[in-house]
């Protein structure tokens, strides 16, 4: 059983490394064509229908682009279609969701002191909140009110900042920043899949008909294709903010996670501007650094109150740590664990430059060992990253003693 932890292992390796190429993929035609759309011109003697146009240089060569308003009076020969970046970032994305968190639900997903509910429970509260994000902002976009972006953004501003609260009455930390990430881009690859896309395919379906395509069409894509343009740097920073303890282990983490999307609007606006040929609203970096800098101070007041959360964990172990604290030398690699990672994963580290836990993993206690004991296998036994360039000087033998730990450990369920 054992060797499935290291075939996990690899597998997260494997859809991540998807996860970030599709995602590369999509913000990059993405910002691309916000950019190109933004910098098209009027010219002389432009055809019927075309908006306007843009040359550009690259790879040694011009291009010169035209976009049609609504659609050209012919249907092109060729015809290329920019979707399946978005449709393989979400399903690359929702399988790393179910690798990590849902299988790792006991470590990841849920925390004990922040709601003690059943794996199921957590599961079924994750997926409910992805389709209630879509349902939610797919009807208020299509409702009077959709028909005003600065309302609409607002009031979609307000449902963030409720669902980054939310998230964080529910999951861990890192599982609530989390799934403000998974929640938005959803929205974001639903906007993809479900409207612009389709919308797309009845112009193109009108020309082949010989028909006139309706210019609504064209209009509510470009609408979602905005929002899309404003939720990709927030979505990015909750799907690296796993990585930064200073970013979820806090006590105002939401906060956090709610002024990330004000940045995302400042960044955005100052390109969109640029490409647009409007202004240089230097003001913007001046709000994004602001933002952050609150953010930075928000920061350092922690989630954990060191006490309270420590008895209401210790009083708390899951079967699966029940597993691994029963088993064969569990008291020995307990002792090797506070003897040579205990300096930096605590509440307070005795390491000079370290002063929070690395990516808030505490392994002070019997039950932070049972609760990390995968990790520790994958860390310190079966690989060297942990301790860092060993500074700790960890033993080969008892790397060996961790890695029969967890293979007892693992035989024994």
């Amino acid at each position: 059983m054992y060797d499935l932890a290291i075939f996990t292992e690899w597998l997260q390796f494997a859809v991540r490394w998807l996860h970030v190429i599709t995602a590369i993929a999509w913000i990059g035609s993405s910002f691309y064509f916000i950019a190109l759309d933004l910098g098209l011109r009027e010219a002389p003697n432009m055809p019927e229908g075309v908006k306007g146009e843009e040359w550009q240089v690259h790879g040694g060569g011009f291009y010169h682009l035209r976009k049609y308003l609504v659609a050209p009076a012919e249907m092109p020969e060729h015809l290329t279609w920019f979707k399946w970046e978005s449709y393989m970032t979400w399903v690359s994305g929702f399988a790393l969701l179910c690798l990590v968190y849902y299988l790792g639900a006991d470590l990841y997903l849920i925390d004990p002191a922040v709601a003690d509910i059943s794996i199921l429970a957590a599961i079924a509260i994750s997926l409910a909140s992805i389709v209630f994000g879509w349902l939610a902002y797919d009807q208020l976009c299509k409702s009077p009110l959709g028909q005003n972006s600065t309302f609409l953004m607002v009031f979609l501003f307000g449902v963030l900042v409720a669902m980054s609260w939310g998230f964080t009455q529910v999951f861990s930390g890192r599982a609530a920043l989390l799934h403000l990430g998974v929640f938005t881009a959803t929205i974001m690859s639903a906007n993809v899949i479900f409207i612009i896309i389709p919308n797309q395919k009845i112009v193109v379906a009108d020309l082949k008909a010989g028909r006139s395509p309706d210019p609504k069409y064209g209009i509510i894509a470009k609408q979602r294709s905005t929002h899309n343009n404003y939720l990709t740097l927030p979505v990015i920073f909750f799907m690296l903010s796993n990585h930064y303890p200073l970013a979820f282990a806090t006590e105002y983490n939401w906060i956090i996670a709610s002024l990330v999307f004000l940045m995302g609007v400042t960044i955005r606006h100052y390109f969109n501007c640029r490409h647009a040929r409007t202004g240089n609203p230097t003001w913007t970096w001046l709000a994004t650094a602001v933002i952050f800098s609150l953010i930075m101070l928000l920061s350092l007041a922690p989630l954990y109150k060191a006490d309270q959360v420590e008895d209401a964990a210790e009083a708390i172990m899951t079967p699966t740590q029940q597993k691994y604290a029963n088993a064969a030398s569990f008291d020995e690699v307990s002792d090797i664990v506070s003897t040579r990672c205990s300096m930096c994963h605590s509440n307070e580290p005795v390491w000079e430059g370290i002063l929070w836990p690395p990516k808030g993993v505490r392994l002070e206690t019997r039950q932070q060992v049972a609760q990390h004991a995968r990790s520790i296998f994958l860390q310190a036994g079966v690989t060297h990253a942990m301790p860092p360039a060993n500074v700790s000087w960890m033993e080969d033998d008892e790397r060996r003693v961790i890695i029969n730990w967890f293979r007892a450990a693992e035989a024994g369920s």
